[in-house]
């Protein structure tokens, strides 16, 4: 995170449970690519792109997983942009039209997807953000009735240093807002719409309710196109995906929401709700197909059905603290991991941390936590990224072959120097 904001981790340290930083990472491991999104299959922070003029090249697709915050060429200009009328349409024949009678539209039906629309819509805003680097645009949710609004921290980091956040609302209105607080290890922010009233408060839901195959939908702004619903289901969840770092080296990790409902770069920030439309996660990353040129430059390419949301549950807590000015606090276990073929390695372990007093060493492979198998060091972050500071967890590892166990009550960041 930029230097215009403090550091939101407690003490600027370096990761509990870390992985590796992006040129240490392992072999078919997500990888941090500022920039534009990296081929070969890859996770990427988006930054918000420049505007740059369309180039003559030939074009190969290759796969990458990124997040989706900056609006790119950004709204109508990038839908009239890529639209261009086809040969010889001056001189085309005029279509005839008839016109149809209107008709009174029948009310939508509960647990539609028109419905789902209709209630959560005026809860979803549009933030276009302004900065040192340039301009792009991203979601949010509507908190309270007076303007706090929850969305990514990648979405409104281009505002830091001087930067500023504008929002658009439902009803055509608009107002400034600024940041309160931001949590680059979970990707949220809370920002504050100025002079507002009034204003429809998204509803929370439970995204430990969730189910494999249940409908789900995503509103929000893809490309600046405000307003935008798109509707699918859960593919999966716990799915562990890592966007990268911060500037202290801690892993932005966290167990996914997975869904195929279609989102793209600019959905960041907006709600992911279910059939009910209550909020069920927030709209963070994308693995998309990107379009390489053979001048080595790339560009997005729109949504691949693989679409990925930070689960409510886990981070209300710290939105709460973020809205009420404090800095948000994380479990941790007080060691460091990389992957191994079995779960997750330790290779450090913090003096007088939960995991020393419960003995574990550096060698050990932690494989198991409350019963979720871990699969490597990103499982492993993201799983206790899902507990608060003070939660008791039953851990499982390995050492020599042999099986151990042992329940923990879990540290918090705020005053050490590892998480």
């Amino acid at each position: 995170m930029s230097d215009g904001f403090p550091p939101q981790n407690g003490a600027g340290e370096p990761a509990d449970q870390s992985v590796p930083t992006p040129q240490q990472q392992p072999a078919g491991g997500w990888q941090h690519s500022p920039g534009w999104p990296a081929p070969g299959g890859t996770l990427t922070q988006q930054r918000p792109p420049r505007r740059r003029r369309a180039g003559l090249a030939a074009a190969v697709v290759a796969t990458s997983l990124l997040v989706g915050g900056g609006a790119g060429i950004g709204g109508a200009a990038f839908w009239d942009a890529t639209h261009d009328d086809p040969a010889g349409s001056s001189s085309a024949s005029p279509v005839s039209t008839s016109t149809v009678s209107s008709q009174t539209r029948s009310p939508a039906a509960d647990g539609s997807v028109e419905s789902v629309a209709q209630k959560v819509l005026p809860s979803v805003v549009k933030i276009n953000v302004s900065g040192q680097q340039g301009e792009a645009s991203g979601s949010g949710i509507i908190l309270t009735a007076d303007g706090t609004i929850l969305t990514n921290n990648h979405v409104v980091e281009l505002a830091e240093n001087g930067g500023t956040l504008k929002v658009d609302f439902n009803d055509g209105t608009s107002a400034d807002a600024e940041i309160l607080g931001t949590d680059p290890l979970t990707d949220t922010a809370v920002i504050k719409a100025s002079g507002v009233s009034d204003l429809t408060p998204a509803t929370i839901g439970k995204s430990a309710n969730l189910g494999v195959g249940e409908g789900v939908v995503a509103i929000g702004s893809p490309f600046g196109l405000d307003a935008t619903v798109t509707s699918g289901i859960v593919s999966a969840l716990d799915r562990p995906v890592n966007v990268g770092s911060d500037d202290q080296g801690n892993s932005t990790t966290y167990p996914a929401i997975q869904t195929d409902a279609a989102i793209n770069p600019g959905n960041s920030g907006g709600p992911l709700v279910d059939m009910s439309g209550a909020v069920i996660g927030i709209n963070s990353s994308i693995r998309t197909a990107a379009s390489q040129s053979a001048f080595g430059s790339s560009e997005q390419s729109g949504s691949i059905g693989l679409g990925f949301a930070i689960p409510i549950d886990e981070v209300m807590p710290i939105v709460d603290q973020m809205a009420q000015g404090e800095t948000p606090t994380h479990a941790r276990l007080g060691i460091r991991v990389g992957d191994d073929a079995s779960g997750a390695k330790i290779s450090d372990v913090t003096a007088g941390s939960t995991a020393a007093d419960a003995g574990i060493q550096a060698g050990d492979v932690i494989t198991s936590v409350d019963g979720k198998k871990i699969t490597g060091a990103d499982s492993l972050v993201a799983t206790i990224r899902s507990y608060r500071p003070g939660d008791k967890v039953s851990i499982t590892w390995t050492r020599g072959g042999d099986s151990q166990e042992a329940t923990v009550t879990l540290d918090s960041d705020a005053t050490s120097s590892t998480s």
